[in-house]
């Protein structure tokens, strides 16, 4: 019998929906020798934050840093509570992950855990990220600002930043770019975005990538319903030039 391939499964924001991970990990049924990667914000907004870093802490899986684990990580600086980064987290969905822990301590533990994640992989034909990069500056003039925070600039572009590489994101909600319904991941020049919104009302979907099958599966968390389908259905071309003008439309 001839060797099989480990799959490659990428899983965007899960923002504490811990029961929609668990139902999404189950339809993906993941090997031993199969990789699954997580592209940040485990936390914040769901409601079981502190099970989803158990989860991914104790697992063989990998975890990049998203912008809310920057956030956790802002607000205990050395341990210690940083109040105007505490309020700034609180205010961005860090109430939920507070109220999901029963003791400082455990999340005082996630959160050295969270400083020893990387800000991005690279995998050969994929290189991972949680929001993207700046296509402005050379991968080594990058920061964490950049590759947990960044939005416009990055889906914008009209020249992949890599030329072998596919870039995989999540971060920005897709249904709030231009022509994406919930649920469907968006593609840009050189990207694929496939955070689906598992928190939002609008959508509640979260998303599972396979790029060895070009399989998505997806749970939405409050319907508790799944589906799978090809990525080429799965997902949407946007037009960069429309993107200023539909984020000016999202905030009338």
């Amino acid at each position: 019998m001839g060797e099989v391939t480990p799959r490659r499964i990428i899983i965007g924001d899960v923002h504490g929906h811990y029961e929609g991970l668990m139902m999404l990990l189950d339809a993906i049924s993941p090997g031993l020798q199969d990789e699954v990667y997580f592209l940040g914000d485990l936390i914040d907004r769901g409601p079981d934050s502190a099970r989803v870093v158990n989860f991914v802490q104790q697992s063989t899986h990998t975890c990049l840093l998203g912008n809310h684990e920057q956030l956790m990580l802002d607000a205990f600086p050395a341990g210690r509570t940083f109040t105007p980064a505490l309020q700034a987290w609180l205010y961005s969905g860090g109430r939920s992950t507070v109220a999901s822990y029963k003791d400082i301590n455990h999340l005082l533990d996630h959160v050295e855990w969270m400083k020893t994640l990387p800000t991005y992989l690279d995998l050969g034909d994929l290189w991972l990220v949680h929001a993207g990069v700046d296509p402005e500056l050379p991968l080594s003039a990058q920061t964490t600002h950049e590759f947990c925070w960044i939005r416009d600039d990055f889906h914008t572009i009209d020249t992949p930043y890599f030329s072998n590489k596919l870039i995989i994101t999540g971060h920005t909600i897709t249904f709030t770019l231009p022509n994406v319904p919930p649920g469907s991941l968006a593609r840009g020049c050189g990207w694929l975005d496939i955070d689906t919104g598992a928190y939002h009302p609008k959508s509640g979907w979260l998303t599972g990538l396979d790029m060895t099958t070009k399989n998505v599966y997806q749970v939405n968390v409050f319907k508790r319903t799944l589906r799978t389908l090809p990525l080429t259905e799965a997902s949407v071309q946007i037009d960069p030039t429309q993107i200023q003008s539909h984020r000016q439309a999202l905030r009338l």
